[in-house]
Order: C-alpha cells, then sequence, then structure tokens
C-alpha cells in the first residue's frame, strides 16, 4: 500500500552519510552536501536528522488532462488524453524556464492539491486517460512519488510518462525510468556552455541520460529543443546536435524543435521565428532524422508524421490537433507497409486540443 495523501515528509532514497556527518544526496549530478535542515537546490529534498526525505510526496500543484501532443509526444498513442501533473522545485536554474511559476516555487506557496499514487491512478483511469505524466517540474526530484504512482497506475492498465530534463545520476536514472512508459527529454541546447551558463548544470549527464534510455531500456524516447534566438539555433550548434542523436541514439528517435517566448529571467530576447524552426528542422531532415518536428506555433507540416520510406503523410497534426490519421493498427503505412516507431492503437483518440482541470479525491 503506497503513502496515503498529504504526506510532507516522506523517506528518500539515494544518499550517503559522509564521515563528518554531513548528508549528500546522490539523486542528480549536482551532489548536494546538507547539514541539518539544509535542503537541496531543488528545494524539495531535505536533511531531517541523520537522513534525507522528500517533503513534497503526496502534493501537488494541481492536476488537468491535456493531450498526449502536449507533452509532447507523437508517437505515443496520438489523439489520447494524459493526466498530468507536477509538485514544486527544480534541479535545474534555467533563466528561460517557462514553468518558472511552478518550477522555481517553494513548496507551500504552490502545492495545495492533496492526492496518493493510487487516487491518481483511478482518478486517471475514471477520466478515460490511457496514461499519467509527471511534468510541469521535473519528475526527478520527486522521484519516489512518481515511481509509487507509475506502480499504483501499470496496476489499471494506465502508462506512465516522464517528460524530463534527463539530469539524474546513473543509480537513481535506472530505477526511475523502470517504471516509466513513455520519456521526453528536454535536450536544452549542445553546448556545455550553455548548460553552465543558461541552467546551472552540464550537458554530459543529460546525453548519457539519453543513451541509456535509447539503448538500454523499452522507455519510448523523444525529445525536445527549445530554440532561443542567439543562444542555441545557430545552424553550427544544430547541426552537431542532429548528427549526435542520428549517430549515438538512432535516426527514428523523435525530435521536436519548439518556439522560445520571452519569460522568466529572459524577457528581453525576442519570440523564436517560424523560420528558425523551419531551418532547425530542414538542417535535422538532412542529417539522417527522420522524425523532426515545430512546436508551439501552427505548423500543419512541422506537426505532420509521414512515412520515412515513401513520404506518405500518416498523422497530421496542427497544433495539439490531429487532423487526419491513415496508420494502420499495427503503426504501419497504408501506401507502402513501412513500419513507424512508437506506440499506436487501431485508431487515434479525439481528444483535440482541451485542457480540463481534474479535483482527485485523496
Amino acid at each position: 500500500m503506497s503513502p496515503g495523501a498529504g504526506d510532507t515528509s516522506h523517506p528518500a532514497s539515494w544518499w550517503t552519510r559522509r564521515d563528518d556527518g554531513r548528508v549528500v544526496c546522490e539523486l542528480c549530478p549536482r551532489e548536494c552536501t546538507l547539514s541539518e535542515g539544509q535542503r537541496g537546490m531543488c528545494y524539495v529534498r531535505k536533511r531531517e536528522g541523520d537522513a534525507l526525505v522528500l517533503t513534497t510526496y503526496g502534493r501537488s500543484s494541481g492536476f488537468c488532462v491535456d493531450p498526449i501532443e502536449k507533452k509532447p509526444l507523437y508517437h505515443f498513442y496520438p489523439g489520447s488524453s494524459v493526466l498530468s501533473f507536477g509538485t514544486a522545485g527544480c534541479n535545474l536554474a534555467c533563466r528561460f524556464c517557462q514553468n518558472w511559476d511552478i518550477s522555481k516555487a517553494r513548496a507551500d506557496d504552490r502545492l495545495q492539491d492533496a492526492a496518493s499514487p493510487d487516487a491518481i491512478a483511478r482518478a486517471a483511469r475514471e477520466a478515460g486517460a490511457r496514461s499519467v505524466a509527471f511534468t510541469y517540474n521535473d519528475p526527478v526530484i520527486f522521484a519516489e512519488y512518481a515511481m509509487d504512482t507509475a506502480d499504483a497506475c501499470r496496476e489499471l492498465g494506465v502508462a506512465t510518462v516522464a517528460v524530463t530534463a534527463g539530469y539524474i545520476s546513473e543509480r537513481p536514472r535506472e530505477a526511475f525510468f523502470s517504471k516509466i512508459d513513455a520519456a521526453n527529454v528536454d535536450l536544452k541546447a549542445f553546448t556545455e556552455d550553455f548548460y553552465a551558463k543558461q541552467t546551472a548544470s552540464a550537458l554530459a549527464p543529460v546525453k548519457e541520460t539519453l543513451r541509456y534510455l535509447v539503448h538500454e531500456t523499452r522507455v519510448w524516447t523523444e525529445i525536445t529543443t527549445l530554440l532561443i534566438p542567439g543562444l542555441n539555433d545557430s545552424d553550427a550548434e544544430l547541426g552537431e546536435m542532429t548528427e549526435w542523436i542520428a549517430r549515438e541514439l538512432r535516426p527514428d528517435v523523435p525530435l521536436h524543435f519548439s518556439a522560445f517566448h520571452p519569460d522568466y529571467r529572459m524577457t528581453d530576447v525576442p519570440r523564436t521565428p517560424a523560420t528558425t524552426l523551419a531551418r532547425a528542422r530542414e538542417i535535422a531532415h538532412r542529417n539522417g532524422l527522420q522524425y523532426v518536428y515545430t512546436g508551439n506555433i501552427h505548423d500543419t507540416a512541422g506537426g505532420t508524421t509521414s512515412c520515412a520510406a515513401c513520404g506518405e503523410a500518416l498523422v497530421v497534426r496542427d497544433w495539439y490537433e490531429i487532423l487526419g490519421y491513415t496508420l494502420t493498427a499495427e503503426g504501419r503505412c497504408p501506401r507502402c507497409a513501412a513500419a513507424v516507431p512508437g506506440h499506436f492503437a487501431a485508431g487515434p483518440s479525439r481528444f483535440g486540443r482541451r485542457r480540463l482541470r481534474v479535483a482527485i479525491d485523496a
């Protein structure tokens, strides 16, 4: 039986005690070293006594039912709905964060909704959601809560999705993703300089997470890069990144280029032009990537899944809405019978662009 709703101090995993008495959190590469009462950079992992605890277990910033395309996942049951929730805090410090009111919040400011893992799984099934997404802030930092929820979902036949920056250490990475069915990993940029200056983190661990997911797990994986004008959108960087994805991961891993809008501590940078997204998509295709999408704009061409073998339009989208769907129940092109990688049903759900707020009985 999973712990009940309203728990605010749950035993944390992945930590050690040093000879000097300090506790080291080993969840992510930061390895925050904590004295009594101190919190890690993520804010939600705290030392209490001689142990580490998660302070946000069983509490959320709210629950919504979204289209799966919003995560974004385009090859994971297109058109289906997903029950989405997050907590508070983050282990990155992105200056451009588009969910900063949640990820930069202190728990007591935002966490008003209490729900146990079992209640979340039941609510997803009752809402007709095919999956539950850990999103809005990074689920790595509330891994214990997410993992217990994933177990409860699996018992009811509900899938789970992690929307994450992939900044997690090797041992917890294996445990966490063993519970997850699909992931969208934010690849923020492709230089260590960007990661250091704009996120206060590092690129190398994210690349290791991507390699692990694609080559050592059955987790369906897609990648998103938010293109920020002048910071991570040069032809050279996009070329290097997409070449790496094709070479080190696989050419059929879906990649989403998303448009930036001014927010948080980066309000002086303009919105991403549609032409930048189109240019990035062209570079990715030129370097061999087969499924490249554009996001945060109306772009039917950039939202369409086409057969990599014959070019047939298989899933036509405008933003989060499916306009046409011709994939077979086995996920094959009806024209040439080539298989499309991913998870597909006999036909698309038609949830559309809606967002429904959900109250959960804890």
